[in-house]
């Protein structure tokens, strides 16, 4: 028999979401697209619930993790600072590191 473990890991401050899977990739896109309207489409979710994930991350981390420049001719824009980037580059680390050691653990109860 093969066993599957599964964990989701999220970081919170106080009583907000800092950073789980959906935010990470909510910034990633971001990352990508330049545009916080093109990010939630390119992930499937609606503006507002991107601008509330985004709100929220920026609420509980310790610096901004986007520049966003407003609408006009040429459409607004948001781009991650450099401490956005560093935030997910830490939690994909965190995510790696615990999925390692879960799978080791695994292992223990399948030699069993």
């Amino acid at each position: 028999m093969h066993y599957k473990i599964k964990s989701r890991i999220w970081i919170e401050s106080e009583n907000n979401v800092l950073l789980g899977e959906g935010r990470v990739h909510l910034l990633k896109a971001i990352g990508e697209t330049g545009s916080l309207s093109k990010a939630a489409k390119s992930i499937n979710i609606s503006y507002k619930k991107a601008w509330g994930m985004l709100d929220s991350i920026n609420k509980s981390a310790k610096k901004p993790v986007t520049i966003n420049s407003t609408g006009g001719k040429g459409g607004g824009g948001a781009v991650l600072t450099a401490y956005g980037k560093s935030l997910i580059q830490v939690f994909d680390e965190i995510n790696k590191n615990c999925w390692e050691f879960l799978d080791n653990q695994l292992d223990k109860m399948e030699r069993l």
